[in-house]
């Protein structure tokens, strides 16, 4: 077991190439830490301060993540491009949405290893509500996704590599999940 993880551990440790925190952002998840002050709970959204730096004061530690249940005929995916099977991400896409009569009633986008926390595209995902993902849409949504955007250059790819794929991974995510709602 020592090379087993956790999801609790995946999303305290602050790593902005995990693919963990992401996704508990466009879920909406909640984080239930105890210390010697006693329990809190903090968003997910609003846990990632830094690379490597979380909302966690000293002597706190991470008990619960609570998921909530997401609304009837949503829609997820995660695309992911990264070297190879077990790799952090050059860039990832994380999409919780919705689709009420062929358009986007709601939707929320994650960003994983695209800048040194996990990013929530809000503006990306403003983009797409009301609409039903034409590729002009996509492309607006992936526009307002890599203006957020801030990669470190590394053997992933350049600064400009890794925003360009970035915008793909939002527009693949884009789609895979309005296929996947009911």
């Amino acid at each position: 077991m020592r090379y087993a993880g956790t999801l609790g551990g995946n999303v305290a440790n602050g790593d902005p190439g995990n693919d963990m925190p992401a996704v508990m952002m466009c879920l909406g998840a909640t984080y239930e830490v105890v210390g010697k002050s006693g329990a809190r709970r903090i968003a997910a959204r609003e846990f990632y301060q830094g690379a490597y730096f979380t909302a966690l004061e000293p002597g706190e530690i991470l008990t619960a993540v609570r998921i909530p249940v997401p609304a009837a005929g949503h829609g997820f995916a995660y695309e992911k491009l990264k070297r190879k099977v077990g790799d952090y991400a050059t860039a990832a896409a994380a999409v919780v949405l919705t689709m009420s009569g062929g358009k986007v009633a709601s939707c929320a986008i994650g960003l994983t290893n695209l800048h040194e926390t996990p990013l929530l595209a809000a503006d990306a995902a403003k983009a797409v509500i009301g609409t039903s993902l034409d590729q002009a849409t996509l492309k607006k949504a992936a526009s307002a996704a890599q203006a957020i955007m801030s990669p470190a250059a590394d053997a992933r790819g350049p600064v400009e590599y890794r925003r360009h794929v970035g915008g793909i991974m939002v527009m693949r995510a884009l789609q895979r999940a309005a296929s996947r709602a009911k």
